[in-house]
């Protein structure tokens, strides 16, 4: 039986908060931490505010760049007036992944009961590049790594993965 080989996949880590700094950016730490871990390469990693303008400007750069396939933001995905990161990541979304906040949820659901509900975890495509936004908690992060990356973003995972579809997200801007 042959053996498939990992592919490394080149992600950037964005950290969306107005108090985080450097030296107490646990939730990027953790997904950084992780990325490394599984074998894949951290291509960058950032902290900006809670503006809607800035963090989608960023994710556009950010998926502009043929060595980002994906971008994992951490924070503002709450309720709160500040909370913006949704809502940014699906003003550039090409195609929203459904059924990863739904995953999400039901992971959540498990550790933190009925508290899940305020999740706003989202993913989509844009420009040919992954985006994934978790929660700003680093129980959250461990989660959607643990739970769901770790695994769609691994080439040996079956029946499927999204790495295996990765040459196919752009085709439409391809033919155009």
């Amino acid at each position: 039986m042959t053996e498939i080989e990992f592919i490394p996949v080149r992600i950037a880590v964005l950290t969306v908060s107005d108090t985080r700094t450097s030296k107490n950016d646990q939730s990027g730490d953790v997904l950084t931490e992780r990325i490394l871990n599984s074998g894949h390469i951290l291509m960058d990693r950032e902290i900006i505010i809670d503006d809607r303008v800035l963090i989608s400007s960023k994710l556009i750069e950010w998926c502009k760049r043929i060595d980002i396939d994906v971008v994992i933001s951490t924070g503002g995905t709450g309720l709160t007036g500040r909370d913006v990161s949704v809502e940014a990541h699906r003003d550039i979304y090409e195609k929203e992944i459904d059924a990863f906040s739904t995953m999400f949820t039901i992971i959540s659901m498990k550790k933190i009961n009925t508290s899940a509900v305020q999740s706003r975890a989202c993913a989509g495509v844009a420009l040919g590049t992954y985006l994934f936004a978790f929660p700003g908690s680093p129980g959250a992060c461990k989660d959607g790594w643990d739970e769901i990356l770790k695994y769609q973003l691994d080439y040996r995972h079956k029946p499927c993965n999204f790495v295996e579809i990765m040459p196919r997200l752009d085709e439409m801007q391809r033919r155009k």
